[in-house]
């Protein structure tokens, strides 16, 4: 059973709350957009990408946001699907792409807020070493929340604060959230680089292995035997066997990515010395990334032990995410695009969540052989930042293509490219940012700056 299963709705309404531009920042208006009012924020030449991009808006953004339902005390953004919950990897997506529409302010301070307010309310009921997670996911109605989710996710909310940021503007955004971002950041480090190294492991406070794996790409083969573990040098009378013994490539890649973001954000709002602990952290992590993670032969970063830092030998989805966190040096991006060019990762529909030689690798395997549109848009814009466009194209190309033809989903066959998972999943919306970010060659998207 996968991390949403758990977490159907009964229901599975999809009706959505959200803001549109005859809206103030200040007010919900539940008025339906016309297809011309979507159309008139953007520019285009291929018909196929303006309808595209409308369905995205309908399905993946728009009718994903919901009214206040406790815990939850403002408007949340549910992935789709029936799935019950406001997550954090999936929402960060939705929030940016929504960022590009005008009256949306307020909804998205709302959405941050909701994981801010959760910080007081678990710190009130934890030991202070558990003090500021947040967790995977926030359920409305969900009692036992303190023990369930007891795992955070893919710890990319900086990166979204960014993003709307540099869409819109939004200086109260930065003053609600650097706060409580850098106490999470300092959570992250303090729970899950229980060696102090600069590495990250998965973990979970109900001592549940699969929980642990919930926290990154769910079913990687890299973590096929990960073991939880007393921490190493805390040994308090309540300890459990929380923390698990494999530094991911994934997780510590994209917790360097929020530091980016969250010391570029404390910059912008003057606040120069949480910007020097912010780059204090990056430096550390890059630094045991390339030293403990980096395998030439492999030709990418390796997940390892965390007790010996010995390398796991399987590359998977996550040993790709250090391009888009700008770990490797310049030789190890171009043979990071060497392998990545092999039959190994080359498959009709690139990339594969597992190399292709791997005994576990099926097509449509959940994060054991499919394809996830979020992962290929960070992997292209990652080649793009080390100056290798040509392979982001094909990547990102092929992603919209397939899109196209077979529809938008969570997940795709990475051989057949039929689509898996749940249509309309809230971050297959990153099909639509790979063309605004401009990766792609054959599809091109921009906003038109009407405001």
């Amino acid at each position: 059973m996968n991390r949403r299963e758990v977490l159907k709705f009964v229901a599975g309404s999809t009706v959505g709350l959200f803001t549109w531009g005859r809206a103030s920042d200040n007010c919900v208006n539940a008025a339906e957009p016309t297809t011309e009012e979507i159309k008139s924020f953007f520019e285009w030449k291929d018909p196929a990408v303006i309808r595209l991009t409308e369905e995205v808006y309908r399905k993946c953004i728009l009718g994903k946001v919901f009214p206040a339902e406790g815990p939850l005390k403002h408007s949340w953004i549910a992935p789709g699907g029936g799935y019950r919950g406001q997550w954090i990897w999936d929402t960060m997506f939705v929030v940016d792409l929504l960022s590009i529409l005008p009256g949306q302010k307020k909804v998205i301070r709302d959405v941050f807020q909701n994981y801010w307010d959760f910080q007081p309310r678990w710190n009130d009921k934890m030991p202070d070493y558990a003090h500021d997670m947040i967790p995977c996911m926030i359920e409305p109605g969900r009692k036992n929340w303190v023990e369930f989710p007891a795992y955070s996710q893919i710890p990319i909310l900086a990166w979204g604060v960014e993003r709307v940021y540099r869409r819109n503007g939004d200086k109260e955004l930065l003053k609600q959230c650097v706060g409580p971002l850098e106490r999470f950041h300092e959570w992250y480090w303090r729970e899950r680089d229980v060696s102090n190294i600069g590495l990250v492991a998965v973990g979970a406070y109900s001592g549940i292995t699969q929980h642990a794996r919930f926290e990154t790409f769910d079913y990687e083969c890299n973590m096929d035997s990960l073991k939880m573990t007393t921490h190493p040098t805390r040994k308090g009378e309540k300890e459990g066997a929380w923390y698990g013994d494999i530094c991911v490539t994934g997780n510590t890649s994209y917790l360097v990515i929020g530091e980016q973001s969250l010391m570029r954000l404390a910059e912008i709002m003057g606040k120069k010395e949480m910007a020097a602990r912010r780059k204090a952290r990056i430096d550390k992590a890059v630094e045991a990334m390339r030293k403990h993670m980096w395998d030439e032969e492999a030709g990418t970063f390796l997940s390892v032990k965390r007790d010996t830092l010995e390398k796991i030998p399987v590359a998977t989805i996550g040993s790709w995410i250090p391009l888009t966190a700008g770990v490797p040096t310049r030789s190890m991006a171009n043979r990071m695009a060497e392998v990545l060019r092999t039959p190994s990762w080359q498959t009709p529909l690139p990339v594969p969540t597992v190399d292709r030689r791997d005994k576990r690798w099926k097509s449509n395997g959940f994060w054991r052989g499919d394809v996830w549109p979020p992962t290929n848009y960070q992997i292209a814009s990652g080649l793009a930042i080390y100056g290798h466009n040509d392979l982001a194209a094909d990547i990102a190309d092929k992603t919209l293509s397939n899109a196209i033809k077979n529809g938008i989903s969570e997940h795709y066959d990475s051989m057949s490219g039929n689509k898996l998972g749940v249509e309309f999943l809230g971050m297959t919306c990153t099909i639509v940012t790979m063309m605004l970010d401009e990766l792609c060659q054959d599809y091109q998207l921009k906003v038109r700056h009407t405001r």
